[in-house]
């Protein structure tokens, strides 16, 4: 069996550093991968991937020393179980507003009797060594994003649901959903007193806290604050910023 990195990360007291999948290209996810990050996590929410990129990335994950996770697009038994049958080796399931919301995501990660995922782990079982139902069961992890008035209202209940693994927060939505402009830089008072109480509920119920971010700032200064699942930023941020910076050089001007 291959473990999931993060038991042994959240052992060490490290936190999980993850770069944010966005493009279809697995190239593009292998080189990012190749920097150290210790996730790469595919958007398949918001992202340009369907399945086949996804397949793809995660196989160039692998191969650069990463572990692939997938953002999938709903809380969906059937989304949840296809990715984690190609091999991701958790989901992040967004918008979970309520415990029963959580639990039904848990469920779809987990084989039967605790849960409800179809047996035919396709890659996964290649990828993780066992075809054991437990065994894959295991390694799997289970995010669920709290990400809205309702779901921040709830998140004790939440973060008691049995079988998760932790809460991943969406800034963006997060701040939306508090009559707040959109941003990941957590910096309003009742912003900063949100991603607070998810993080203590997190903390009360032993499971992981994850936090989106868009720089390594802001990924440091949440890693410091005892975020134990940061994404440091987006493959198309790095890329467009870089493009960007090069060219003002070449033009003459200040990196």
């Amino acid at each position: 069996m291959r473990p999931n990195a993060l038991r042994g990360i959240r052992a060490e007291g490290r936190t999980a550093f993850v770069i944010w999948s966005m493009t279809p290209d697995a190239f593009v996810a292998e080189l990012v991968a190749r920097a150290g990050y210790d996730y790469v996590c595919v958007d398949g929410q918001h992202g340009l991937a369907d399945f086949s990129d996804m397949l793809s990335i995660f196989q160039a994950t692998d191969a650069a020393g990463a572990v692939p996770l997938a953002r999938v697009l709903s809380n969906d038994a059937g989304a949840i179980g296809r990715a984690l049958d190609a091999g991701a080796s958790g989901v992040i399931v967004p918008l979970v507003n309520n415990a029963e919301e959580a639990a039904r995501a848990v469920a779809a990660c987990r084989y039967p009797p605790e849960g409800v995922r179809s047996y035919g782990p396709v890659r996964a079982a290649e990828v993780l060594g066992s075809k054991s139902p437990q065994d894959l069961d295991g390694e799997v992890l289970c995010f669920v994003m709290v990400e809205t008035r309702e779901g921040l209202e709830q998140v004790e209940e939440i973060a008691a649901t049995p079988g998760l693994d932790g809460i991943y927060i969406g800034p963006s939505d997060l701040a939306l959903s508090l009559g707040l402009a959109p941003t990941l830089e957590i910096t309003e008072k009742a912003h900063v007193e949100a991603v607070r109480r998810i993080q203590e509920a997190c903390r009360e119920n032993g499971i992981a806290a994850g936090i989106h971010c868009g720089s390594g700032e802001w990924a440091r200064r949440h890693a410091e604050a005892g975020f134990e699942v940061v994404t440091v930023t987006m493959d198309t941020k790095l890329i467009t910023e870089a493009a960007r910076r090069e060219l003002e050089v070449a033009r003459g001007g200040t990196a």
